[in-house]
């Protein structure tokens, strides 16, 4: 019997131009061996998802803590250490109630890895569309918070940290929800960071397809108004519950683009019923 696939994220990454050196910074590192073993060794049956970026591993510390350990996909030669564990620093000093704070790295020749406090809850993305028979869906007063505290963090990115950290992904996959289903902001600095190459190519359009402003992609120049416009779509996400990149909808004549399929239902005056349909099916699990 054949299944349907499950859709996925088409991530853009385009290389552009360098940045200066940076100076080193301090963070609390791990070796190696001890991700190695608080994953098992990488074990797929740990990952947690994956991304543009890279898998997320789910893991436990020697002292019980539970975390989740991002591999960043792309293997490193010797070089751009300085320039890594620099941005890393600066990642690790943005802190906020709705930001998902940096624990610590690993850097080897080839390896990096960032280590972050395990989210039991999961991600906005999963809790809209796959979430399990025994998990309540998102009411509106929660997708209410959820949209309140993800602004709230990106907001302080921009206007609180030095450098202003522009995040160039953000999506429901990226919003990920703390025990009590407050939103925190994730892979933050992570964009800057895998610009560190071999190269030192630094400036990328980085994304994910559906997310992304056409100015950013067009220019290759981020700014706020590039995480705005994709915190706009994640509203759409928390509204529709649907996928703001779906080839699905092709099935039904509809738009692969969740902005354009908004737009057209809007000046067909169907969106409504689409919305009320979505929302009662989520109701009724």
């Amino acid at each position: 019997m054949w299944r349907r696939r499950k859709p996925e994220e088409h991530f853009f990454d385009v290389p552009a131009e360098e940045d200066p050196e940076v100076h080193l910074g301090q963070l609390k590192k791990f070796s190696l061996r001890e991700l190695q073993v608080a994953s098992d060794n990488f074990n797929n049956k740990n990952i947690l998802g994956r991304g543009g970026f890279g898998k997320v591993y789910k893991g436990r510390l020697a002292d019980g803590t539970l975390v989740a350990v991002k591999r960043l996909k792309e293997e490193r030669t010797p070089g751009g250490e300085l320039q890594f564990q620099t941005e890393v620093e600066m990642i690790s000093m943005a802190v906020h109630r709705n930001l998902l704070r940096l624990r610590g790295f690993c850097m080897t020749p080839t390896e990096r890895l960032l280590v972050y406090p395990y989210m039991a809850n999961g991600s906005v993305a999963s809790r809209l569309r796959e979430r399990q028979p025994s998990e309540p869906p998102l009411d509106w007063d929660t997708r209410r918070r959820i949209a309140l505290g993800s602004a709230r963090g990106l907001s302080y990115l921009h206007d609180h940290c030095d450098p202003k950290i522009i995040h160039r992904d953000v999506k429901a996959a990226n919003i990920l929800l703390d025990e009590d289903f407050e939103a925190v902001v994730g892979d933050f600095g992570l964009a800057k960071l895998m610009d560190y190459k071999d190269t030192h190519v630094t400036t990328a359009v980085r994304g994910t397809i559906g997310h992304i402003a056409p100015e950013y992609l067009s220019t290759g120049k981020s700014s706020e108004k590039t995480d705005v416009f994709g915190y706009g779509i994640t509203l759409l996400e928390l509204i529709t519950g649907q996928r703001a990149f779906d080839l699905a909808r092709l099935a039904n004549d509809d738009d692969v683009m969740l902005l354009d399929w908004v737009n057209a239902s809007s000046q067909e005056h169907t969106f409504e019923f689409q919305f009320q349909k979505y929302f009662s099916h989520s109701q009724n699990y």
